[in-house]
């Protein structure tokens, strides 16, 4: 590889099931200094890359718009595939106008990507045909007999003229087992044999069924490309005492916009002003309004539902919650499962295959057993039309497609193919303690007043730990506020490092500690060191408050289960899947949160013995590792699939194979039941696509469908399995019945 080799990216329009990327792919491969060809289907994209010195960017344009598609460069407007029927623009002048202004009322990525079928060159193609058949039919009732059957084959030579002239540049590029290829074959011949009428209407089918295959297609790039459209394409931002209106891909960070009630959330940012409820299905699922306060953080495209927020910008726009999804949604298309690449090495072998039986059944019954010509070689070209696998190679990545889509808009992120077919088969889920299958942060689970009241005891406590930052101090203070117990000013507070603090309330001094502390002092008795222990077995820290005389009470923290943890261990439990957790704690505490939950545990593990806890256990189990921070990076790279948690560390959201969103622990099992979704529609459609091909070559070769038929079980099994892929857009996280 030489200095001058690049990674360049394009976007291809025109493509609309796996064998038209396959041809981009061998057009552009055939080309000197091409390597690491990658093209995406659903994303349209072409990426390789290319020695400038031996082969141009515009020579790669060229291969791919002399195949019929439109190529651009990354960013700029998408070109109009050239391929199909050559009617008249002029035509559809007036249908495209309408389109055209509707496109500039609508201001979304889906809305300008794609025009009404009828304004497409495969649309033109199929009306072009239609009119010519139907011209075709209108002269033989009227005139019929020699007449017809000569208008038949000028309709059929025609419309078949620009797929014939598309097959020629396929085998030009090294491409000679095409459907345009077959098609012309099929159609040529059966003019040969005397079936006019029937080459004319396998010719408008397969315009049909292109026309369909582009519209079943498209159906899934929006579904996609609509998550685009979830961020406003303006936001109002606040400067001084003014607002005005901004382009939302202009935001600096650190600068205000102000979200008014119904309006789209136009950057990830934290509320400065304002309390609202914020709807934020569009970017996590979560349908119910989660209430925003100055300090809560708010994604770009969630809608702001009640009151007006002003919001400070902490990402730009490329850097945004939406942005990121559709960057993973995007490279995802590219890690291919090795389902796809087992049925693409497959394809290569099938096609040949079917076109080296239909050859046989055109010729042998003829030669061997004086059978007739006409009969076999019409049954042959039927077989030719049956060979084409363009339903078997849709079949994975439209299904892989409809799923990482569907789990986008549900919180559900996965990197590509090849981890979804990981994640169907997980056997054991491996989770972090804390921050993942807890808060991540210490709350006050108990008050054991000694002397006086529960308000007491935390009103002084709360005050001892006014102003203190330490996580412990922080619960306290927030449990106080929660009961609205009144804090006393104190003064002369002070830290003691390591063991707690103190501050002087009404002339005594108080302090707030470790039980250690309080031992010191004089003031632990039995009975106290006693409740002290029970609490501390069930994996609890301690505080005492006391004087130098007595002691006032305890308080016991803990970093407490999130409110799913029971309800997503019992989910993965029910599908089969053990579960168990990994932690740095020690093991009475590690062990209090696991009983809890009915989990396994391994405690007090550094970062490098998780990693071989993960490795040990991935001996005999499929292990899906979940957590959230720096130090669980390693063990999600060493998992079968690791997978972070939204609010994780950017470090472990880079590492893992996925993401959830929503921040929510049942999402886990929610994450594999699609992924075990996706896997099944890929079964199905390999099914349809195998079954479809088996049956129609059986009842073509004993004469019981013909060439009409064929191109049905052609283009219809990839309308059938497209189709069916995108069922998955109805996925739903959440088990039936919850």
């Amino acid at each position: 590889m030489t200095d001058a080799v690049e990674l360049e990216e394009w976007r291809v329009t025109g493509m609309d099931c796996g064998s038209c990327a396959a041809k981009v792919r061998g057009a552009v491969e055939a080309l000197p200094g091409v390597e690491a060809v990658e093209v995406t289907l659903m994303n349209e994209r072409l990426r390789l890359r290319l020695d400038a010195g031996r082969t141009s960017r515009e020579t790669v344009e060229k291969a791919v718009r002399r195949l019929g598609y439109g190529i651009s460069a990354k960013g700029a407007a998408p070109q109009k595939p050239t391929g199909g029927f050559v009617l008249p623009e002029g035509a559809f002048a007036s249908l495209q106008a309408a389109e055209s202004d509707a496109q500039d009322l609508a201001h979304t990525p889906a809305a300008r990507s794609d025009p009404t079928w009828y304004a497409t060159a495969k649309g033109r193609h199929l009306v072009g045909t239609g009119a010519l058949l139907g011209l075709a039919w209108i002269v033989e009732l009227l005139l019929g007999g020699t007449i017809a059957h000569w208008v038949f084959v000028l309709s059929t030579l025609i419309a078949v003229a620009p797929v014939v002239k598309r097959a020629a540049l396929m085998a030009r590029a090294r491409m000679p087992f095409t459907i345009e290829m077959l098609m012309s074959i099929a159609a040529t011949g059966a003019l040969f044999v005397g079936a006019a009428e029937e080459a004319a209407l396998v010719v408008f089918l397969f315009a049909v069924g292109e026309m369909l295959e582009g519209l079943a297609a498209s159906r899934a790039r929006g579904s996609i490309r609509a998550l685009a459209a979830l961020v406003p394409k303006t936001a109002r931002l606040v400067t001084g005492t003014r607002i005005r209106e901004v382009p939302a891909e202009s935001l600096a960070i650190g600068q205000v916009v102000q979200a008014r009630p119904g309006d789209r959330i136009p950057a990830d940012g934290s509320v400065v002003s304002g309390t609202s409820g914020v709807d934020e299905s569009p970017v996590t699922g979560e349908s119910v309004p989660v209430l925003k306060e100055p300090g809560d953080k708010v994604f770009a495209g969630s809608i702001n539902t009640e009151a007006e927020l002003r919001i400070r910008v902490d990402k730009a726009a490329e850097d945004n919650t939406i942005s990121r999804i559709l960057h993973l949604v995007e490279e995802a298309e590219s890690v291919r499962a090795p389902v796809e690449r087992f049925i693409d090495r497959f394809s290569r072998v099938y096609m040949p295959t079917v076109v080296g039986v239909a050859l046989l059944a055109a010729i042998l019954p003829p030669l061997a057993f004086g059978a007739p010509w006409e009969t076999w070689i019409y049954r042959g070209l039927a077989l030719l039309l049956i060979g084409c696998p363009c339903a078997l190679v849709i079949s994975v990545p439209a299904a892989i497609a409809a799923g990482l889509s569907s789990g986008a808009r549900h919180g559900l992120l996965m990197k590509g193919g090849a981890v979804t077919e990981a994640a169907a088969k997980t056997t054991l889920v491996a989770f972090d303690k804390t921050g993942t299958l807890t808060e991540g942060r210490p709350q006050v689970t108990d008050v054991v007043p000694l002397h006086g009241d529960t308000a007491t005891l935390l009103a002084t406590a709360a005050a001892v730990e006014t102003g203190s930052s330490h996580p412990l101090g922080q619960a306290i203070l927030a449990r106080a506020e929660a009961e609205g117990v009144a804090v006393a000013q104190v003064t002369e507070a002070a830290a003691i490092p390591g063991r707690g603090a103190r501050a002087v309330i009404a002339g005594t001094t108080w302090h707030v500690g470790a039980p250690r502390l309080a031992s010191e002092a004089g003031v632990l008795g039995d009975t106290d060191r006693t409740t002290i222990e029970a609490l501390e077995q069930a994996g609890k820290t301690v505080v005492t408050v006391f004087a130098k005389d007595r002691l006032l009470g305890l308080i016991a923290l803990r970093d407490e289960p999130r409110a799913d943890a029971g309800d997503a261990v019992a989910a993965l439990r029910s599908m089969g899947i053990r579960s168990v957790m990994l932690t740095g704690d020690n093991p009475v505490t590690a062990r209090a949160i696991a009983d809890a939950l009915g989990i396994e545990a391994r405690a007090g593990l550094l970062p490098e013995d998780k990693v071989t806890a993960v490795r040990d256990l991935a001996r005999d189990a499929q292990v899906m590792m979940v957590g959230d921070g720096i130090n669980d990076a390693p063990a999600l790279a060493s998992a079968h699939v690791g997978i972070a948690m939204g609010s994780g560390t950017h470090v472990a959201l880079e590492t893992a194979d996925g993401a959830l969103l929503r921040d929510r622990v049942l999402d886990v099992a929610g994450q594999i039941r699609l992924a075990r979704a996706t896997m099944a529609n890929i079964r199905q459609n390999v099914a349809i696509a195998l079954g479809l091909k088996g049956i129609f070559l059986v009842t073509t070769l004993i004469g019981l469908t013909g060439l009409w038929l064929a191109v049905m079980a052609d283009t219809g099994a990839t309308v059938l399995v497209t189709m069916n892929a995108l069922r998955l857009l109805r996925f739903k996280p959440e088990p039936k019945g919850a």
